[in-house]
């Protein structure tokens, strides 16, 4: 059944997973929405504004039509912090899409506190050694196993636990 003969009126409102379901037939818009799902954001609305979105969400969304243009692998992309507030199983399907990305060519840069996330870098840069006047300087850079085993960095315990 093509859209033009569904009620388009209901589609304003619909999550991006109700609306992958209600286009499933239609191939465009089926692919454009389960890119938005693949990055952990089937629950928003559609039409839901963007000043209602959190900084995450909204890279998200930005990274979401990323993936949707055709790669040529010369791309920096750098996000910060882009798995708040997701659900671990989502976190997992966001760092399918940015390994994606990796495996193109492009060069991603994340800005995170999510120790899993960080075990599955290919290399960390350990900002420090505390916040605010106390950081600001490179504690220690390489493998998160190597960052994982340094003496003086606070990120190494928890780190840790995930290697």
């Amino acid at each position: 059944m093509k859209y033009k003969d569904k009620n388009i009126a209901n589609v304003l409102g619909m999550t991006v997973d109700e609306a992958a379901n209600f286009f499933d037939e239609e191939p465009a818009i089926s692919r454009a929405l389960e890119v938005v799902r693949e990055v952990g954001l089937g629950y928003i609305r559609l039409g839901q504004p963007a000043t209602e979105l959190s900084g995450g969400e909204a890279q998200r969304i930005k990274l979401a039509t990323e993936l949707q243009r055709a790669q040529h692998g010369q791309t920096l992309y750098v996000l910060d912090e882009p798995t708040t507030g997701l659900h671990p199983s989502d976190v997992e399907r966001l760092l399918l899409q940015l390994n994606r990305l990796v495996d193109a060519g492009n060069t991603v840069i994340l800005v995170e506190h999510d120790m899993h996330v960080i075990a599955t870098s290919d290399w960390v840069i350990d900002i420090g050694p505390g916040a605010g006047e106390d950081g600001g300087k490179v504690v220690v850079t390489g493998t998160p196993a190597l960052v994982a085993g340094h003496g003086k960095s606070r990120t190494a315990p928890y780190l840790a636990q995930y290697i």
